[in-house]
């Protein structure tokens, strides 16, 4: 192997075999942790939960300082502008004549059923029905389009959704916490977290499948 190839293997391997230092993983993390949270609020393509979890699980495992508490609150002023900014667009869309497609895709995510509980926990309990809606998966949209429909104006919506977005970085905050005290390896801890995050996300579509199943079975 001549002396180049020879060298270009070697930065190669140290790139693999050493992670960066904190303060690069700090620099690059918390601006992309920011990002990718506002933009699963706008559009659910993004697993913010999981994220939230993995960097809270990277942060245990830091020196730095304060690396938790830095990731709470970027990850709740992240969730709490994301949310802001889609119940603007869709203020916008009720306003509108023709509607508009931000809109649109917040009818398409809140089917008749959950609306229209979300309605019913509306009218009984105010805005801090959007503390609940944030902790339960997919239950955020059915309760901002309840909010939009009974015309609630923007500033009533965000101060509900203050308490809503910080008790959800603190719950997926710790869920990362407890995937990082359980593994000493940050990508063990990792890995746990987001499969108990999906798990948790995934468990009420699978205990509507079943009641529906259960309920076809007893009319058949």
């Amino acid at each position: 192997m001549n002396p180049v190839s020879r060298a270009g293997h070697e930065l190669l391997a140290a790139a693999v075999t050493h992670t960066p230092p904190e303060s690069t993983q700090q620099a690059v993390g918390y601006p992309s942790l920011f990002l990718l949270v506002v933009i699963g609020a706008l559009v659910p393509v993004v697993p913010t939960g999981a994220l939230v979890s993995s960097a809270a699980v990277v942060a245990f495992h830091q020196t730095a300082p304060f690396s938790l508490l830095l990731v709470f609150g970027v990850s709740a002023f992240a969730a709490f502008l994301g949310d802001v900014a889609l119940y603007w667009l869709g203020q916008r869309g009720m306003r509108s004549r023709n509607g508009s497609r931000w809109l649109a895709a917040i009818r398409e995510r809140a089917p008749e059923e959950r609306l229209a509980q979300a309605q019913d926990k509306l009218a009984d309990h105010g805005v801090m029905v959007l503390v609940l809606s944030r902790l339960v998966p997919a239950g955020r949209i059915p309760v901002m389009l309840a909010c939009l429909m009974a015309k609630m104006p923007l500033r009533q919506f965000a101060r509900g959704d203050v308490p809503a977005c910080l008790a959800w970085a603190l719950t997926y905050q710790l869920i990362g916490i407890l995937g990082g005290s359980l593994f000493s390896e940050p990508w063990e801890g990792v890995v746990a977290a987001v499969c108990l995050t999906l798990l948790i996300s995934s468990a009420p579509a699978v205990w509507r499948r079943l009641r529906g199943g259960r309920s076809d079975g007893q009319h058949a």
